[in-house]
């Protein structure tokens, strides 16, 4: 499989670098993460000007029709940058509202930024015509405009579509371990109309599958940037006069955590492919790349905090901020244990 970037998708990595190195240098990612709303609206308006919340909508909604390969560049760029931005969670939600009528109107606004969402993973009940429970860490639901819920009823899992600040709809906002916002939701009599329902568990389990998929890339970049600056860092600090990249035994380490990124940008790579096919050949591929990059995650960013010593976990130090986001992701989705469970029963 010939994993480099087409013209088109290099041409894309290219843009998508400039715009993280003017308008998301860490110091400035810093002042987003501290502001009220936790995510930077200029950005977002530039990344709708680039068209990248339109590359994943269907061409005839507004968008250029884009595969979880043609994402996987973008995403890697913002791994690497660290944005904060709600990004994944509202190009996830696309693909879960592209099958549904009433979900495909709004499409639209997805692609010119004027629609923000967040998906629940934790059902909660219908009850009668509302939705009734509690659903915990939806990532990025303070900053959404519209809501994905599953909910279950004696006929199944569904998922529903509904606004964040409906009647009945109470979050718990706070700021996760690696930056990002999240809330607790409780749901008390959130009426559902005609139209509201936009997919089965079918839907879900591939939206899930799109978003580990689209994490692994995101995944890569943090990898990447944790590998890049660590070398760095060993060829700049002296001890007993040398750069202490010049010891052999912290070589051999760098090395390591080199061949630790060429591999999860491979397995990444194949999880982006693989949702293009069928759901059980996709489960299975997306399951064992999130497993390898989980594996990736903890070796390099403990290797990169270890070789950068007591300034490794400052908060001055993006390398710190990188560790916690590494840290995250091995756990959004599934760690090891839950994806070696899903290899298993497959």
């Amino acid at each position: 499989m010939n994993f480099d970037l087409s013209e088109e998708q290099q041409l894309l990595a290219d843009s998508v670098r400039r715009f993280v190195a003017q308008d998301y240098p860490f110091e400035k990612r810093k002042a987003i993460v501290d502001s009220a709303d936790g995510y930077s609206a200029a950005a977002w308006a530039t990344m709708a000007e680039l068209g990248l919340l339109a590359l994943p909508v269907p061409t005839g909604h507004g968008g250029f029709g884009g595969t979880a390969l043609d994402l996987l560049p973008v995403l890697e760029a913002f791994g690497e940058a660290l944005v904060v931005e709600p990004y994944a969670s509202t190009v996830v939600g696309a693909r879960m509202l592209a099958g549904s009528a009433e979900g495909a109107n709004r499409l639209a606004a997805i692609a010119e930024g004027r629609l923000k969402l967040a998906f629940a993973q934790e059902p909660v009940a219908v009850r009668g015509e509302g939705l009734e429970g509690t659903t915990r860490v939806v990532l990025h639901a303070p900053q959404a405009d519209k809501l994905i819920i599953p909910a279950r009823a004696s006929s199944g899992l569904s998922l529903y579509l509904v606004d964040a600040k409906a009647p009945g709809i109470t979050m718990r906002a706070y700021r996760t371990l690696d930056e990002l916002r999240a809330a607790d939701i409780d749901l008390r009599g959130v009426r559902l109309a005609a139209g509201d329902r936009i997919g089965d568990e079918a839907v879900l389990r591939d939206g899930l599958d799109y978003a580990t998929a689209l994490l692994c890339a995101e995944a890569v970049g943090a990898i990447k940037f944790a590998c890049a600056t660590t070398l760095d860092y060993l060829k700049t600090r002296k001890q007993f006069g040398v750069p202490i990249g010049a010891f052999q035994a912290l070589q051999h380490r760098i090395v390591d955590m080199f061949i630790e990124l060429e591999q999860a940008r491979s397995m990444a790579s194949l999880a982006c492919a693989a949702m293009a096919g069928d759901s059980a050949t996709r489960g299975r591929t997306v399951a064992a790349a999130k497993l390898r990059i989980c594996d990736a995650a903890e070796r390099v960013s403990k290797e990169s905090v270890q070789l950068h010593g007591g300034m490794g976990m400052s908060e001055e130090l993006k390398v710190s901020h990188t560790f916690r986001r590494l840290t995250m992701m091995r756990q959004l989705y599934g760690n090891e244990d839950a994806q070696l469970a899903r290899l298993a029963a497959d």
